[in-house]
């Protein structure tokens, strides 16, 4: 309990008291004045202010600066009136519990933020720079791109670096959600956020404090509420004209009656008052966003960052998942599996190259294929480049390469040993008129030609990461009509992982700009509010995740594209999480429509009832703050996930 919530209850504690030994006192007539005596009033205004004296400076304040209705306005209006009409006992009362349940909403909604809170501790308070042989402890902020840090066993590693010695094991749950730690050496990336378990570490900072993991999460966090869910927005409008007509309503139920029906002023009042107590429409105010408040939060226990609630509402009506394949479906640790030379008169030319006896299993031919490849390739960061070179296994003079050329969607162009050399798909060959034989395996497949002359193939086969086919099954039963693959890969080896996986769709040997077209295409066939999601690495997805309804990145594990694009980021690469967040959201969107039904229900009636007669200041009391207290009771539910 805070120091606020804490003083909240002293107040309470203290007008209950008061409270309570006026009530007995008067039913007793225990004092020397009776009833109608104006020492009454005088004495009820003592606990009425001490309770209700915070309630009585908003509502002013708020109409100074034009903000008439609110909450606050009718509980001062309502209870003032209570006074007006001698019910001072019920004025009291209402402002008591009407403080008790707003006790109870600041514990509530501090718990249902909790769950987010906490990734607020992954904020690191110091950094350890050597200076003269001495740890010194810095600001994180004074920190810069190139220092070396130490980072001590049991210290949150506070800015993004590289290993430069050192070997440990990681806690990464405040990030993940998993309590494995992950195991981290020379050599290795951090980010920021993390705790370090046992060994001692020296890092190298490559990203500044403002640009770190850790900044970009906590500032995330701390926006998470200002993008509010259609329900939301609706509520807020609803309140907006809702209170000015129940406060016209009470104006009437107060004057029209004594004036035509022979009602008696005084009971005008107290309908009219009772009226307004009904009518304050915490219930819905609170609860509502306080329901998303606490879905964003069970998310999180997971280790999934959702950006605001408009995207957990989105999530909850989920028709269409597209997948991209690479990096998000298979791990992206390519490796050559097939070397195929050309059996033409190309081959002399490749066998010319270099002579080699067999190696690691792979003829002379092959060897000479891949060196040229592996050439071709040494500029690219591409993950295929990667496993081609380390499949070479040796390093290159950077003279022997010059010219290289990117082809988007296509491949690369370079000069190896002064002679041109194309790497790249199929349509590479098609694109430069190059008559090429098909590779015969099933896989990503790198074709090399040499000025203008096939030269054969070279296979490199992905790893399907563990948890896919079981996270497909579960987002079917979560909801999901259908899940569909994009890739630039060939027909053949997307069809295969698809079917490993049990995709109901695959477009295959797509180029960037086409990825988006087809998410256009689907976005079409989606109906009413079926929504559309796009699972990608956030890395070169960004586009294709910034046009789907909801853009889920995973398998980067915080990498800065993925929380810029993405508006759910998975921080760790477990994809069964994708359905976990789905179920949360739907569990999320009953929560709000039963509050809203029940809340909404419950003042209808009892307003009815308050308008005829039939409901007292009691009554009141149950409609506005019972209804809030079961309302945010159900809320809460919502962080169990």
């Amino acid at each position: 309990m805070t120091v606020k919530q804490k003083r909240m209850l002293i107040r309470i504690l203290g007008t209950f008291g008061i409270y309570i030994a006026l009530t007995v006192t008067e039913h007793l007539g225990l004092l020397p004045f009776g009833e109608k005596s104006p020492i009454w009033p005088a004495l009820y205004l003592i606990p009425y202010f001490l309770i209700g004296w915070d309630i009585i400076y908003r509502a002013l304040r708020n109409i100074r600066n034009g903000q008439v209705f609110d909450e606050n306005f009718l509980m001062a209006l309502a209870t003032v009136g209570a006074f007006a009409v001698q019910q001072y006992s019920e004025a009291v009362a209402v402002m008591l519990f009407y403080q008790v349940g707003e006790l109870f909403q600041n514990y509530a909604v501090n718990r249902s933020r909790q769950s987010i809170s906490d990734l607020m501790d992954i904020c690191p308070e110091y950094a350890n720079i050597e200076e003269d042989g001495q740890l010194k402890q810095v600001d994180p902020d004074d920190v810069s791109v190139g220092d070396i840090i130490v980072i001590k066993a049991g210290e949150r590693i506070p800015l993004d670096g590289r290993v430069i010695s050192g070997d440990s094991m990681i806690d990464t749950s405040a990030l993940t959600g998993e309590s494995v730690p992950r195991r981290v050496r020379a050599g290795d990336e951090m980010i920021s956020g993390c705790v370090n378990g046992s060994g001692l570490l020296r890092v190298e900072v490559t990203k500044e404090f403002d640009d770190s993991t850790v900044a970009r999460i906590l500032e995330l966090v701390e926006n998470a509420s200002s993008k509010k869910a259609p329900v939301e927005n609706f509520i807020t409008r609803f309140a907006r004209y809702y209170t000015p007509v129940v406060v016209i309503a009470a104006v009437v139920l107060a004057i029209l009656p004594p004036l035509f029906f022979g009602q008696t002023w005084s009971e005008g009042i107290r309908r009219a008052c009772t009226f307004l107590v009904i009518s304050c429409p915490c219930a819905l105010v609170i609860s509502v966003p306080m329901s998303f408040f606490s879905g964003i939060g069970a998310a999180s226990k997971k280790g999934v960052l959702v950006k605001g609630s408009n995207y957990l509402e989105a999530l909850a009506n989920v028709h269409t998942v597209v997948f991209d394949k690479t990096g998000t479906l298979t791990k992206g640790e390519f490796k050559v599996t097939g070397i195929y030379p050309s059996g033409d008169a190309a081959q002399e030319t490749i066998e010319k190259r270099q002579d080699t006896d067999k190696a690691d299993g792979w003829s002379a031919s092959q060897l000479a294929l891949l060196e040229l490849a592996a050439l071709a390739e040494s500029s690219s960061d591409h993950p295929v480049s990667r496993s081609i070179r380390e499949a070479w296994g040796h390093s290159f003079e950077h003279t022997r390469i010059a010219d290289a050329e990117e082809i988007p969607g296509h491949g690369i162009r370079v000069k190896a040993d002064g002679r041109t050399v194309l790497a790249g798909n199929d349509r590479l060959m098609k694109k430069e008129n190059i008559a090429y034989k098909p590779c015969p395996g099933v896989g990503t497949v790198v074709y090399l030609a040499e000025e203008g002359n096939f030269l054969g193939s070279i296979l490199i086969s992905d790893v399907i990461k563990e948890g896919i086919p079981e996270a497909i099954r579960d987002l079917k039963k979560a909801g999901a009509a259908k899940t569909v693959m994009l890739t630039g890969d060939r027909r053949e080896n997307g069809e295969a992982v698809a079917k490993e996986i049990g995709l109901d769709e695959v477009h295959a040997e797509l180029l960037p700009g086409d990825k988006v077209d087809m998410v256009e295409k689907l976005l079409a066939e989606c109906k009413g509010k079926e929504k559309l999601v796009f699972v990608g690495d956030g890395i070169n997805d960004a586009p294709v995740l910034s046009r789907a309804d909801v853009g889920i990145a995973m398998g980067s594990m915080g990498s800065d594209a993925a929380i810029e694009a993405a508006d759910i980021v998975l921080m760790d690469d477990d994809p069964r999480k994708i359905a976990a967040v789905v179920r949360i959201s739907r569990k999320t969107l009953r929560i709000v429509m039963q509050n809203i039904v029940f809340a909404l229900g419950v003042k209808l009636i009892v307003l009815a009832m308050g308008a005829f007669g039939a409901a007292n200041m009691w009554e009141a009391v149950f409609a506005d703050v019972g209804v809030s207290v079961i309302a945010i009771l159900n809320a809460m539910r919502a962080l169990k996930g």
